[in-house]
């Protein structure tokens, strides 16, 4: 957070300690999430491969938006993610061996990504998140929200 005497004109604003670990966590669960969808796209039924890859896409961009909100404050990200990501790889690649990657993991997909809204909505409330990351942080979210709305017919 800047404060009158730290603060330089053109200077971008800096995130508080709890807002930079907030972003850490939103990045983290971006690049666990990104993990499971590379490998979802690769197991994939090919009539469900689109669907897999608009997910992956999407947490792709988030998590170079993500890192480049991180570096801009200062914090380093988290180029592998948790050791969630490496279960998500496990459960996809177990997954194809015994049953179809098609629109019945849908609600497993749910299940992770409200897991990731929950992290970005700790970051938007967070102590010193400067206002246009809050921003950026709110459109984010509601582009998942809005890919989960144009895939809830899968099942």
């Amino acid at each position: 957070m800047l404060t009158p005497d730290t603060a330089h004109e053109g200077d971008a604003p800096q995130a508080a300690p709890d807002a930079s670990e907030a972003l850490l966590n939103v990045q983290r669960r971006t690049v666990d999430a990104l993990v499971g969808y590379v490998k979802m796209v690769e197991k994939a039924e090919p009539e469900f491969r689109p669907v897999a890859d608009r997910f992956r896409a999407l947490h792709d961009r988030h998590n170079a938006a993500l890192t480049a909100m991180l570096i801009r404050h200062g914090a380093e990200p988290d180029a592998d993610g948790t050791f969630m990501g490496t279960v998500n790889k496990a459960v996809v690649s177990l997954r194809a061996l015994f049953d179809e990657i098609d629109e019945d993991v849908m609600d497993s997909i749910r299940n992770g990504e409200n897991h990731v809204m929950q992290a970005f909505d700790e970051a938007i409330i967070a102590n010193g998140m400067p206002p246009a990351d809050v921003t950026d942080l709110r459109d984010m979210r509601d582009e998942i929200v809005v890919l989960l709305q144009d895939t809830r017919h899968l099942d």
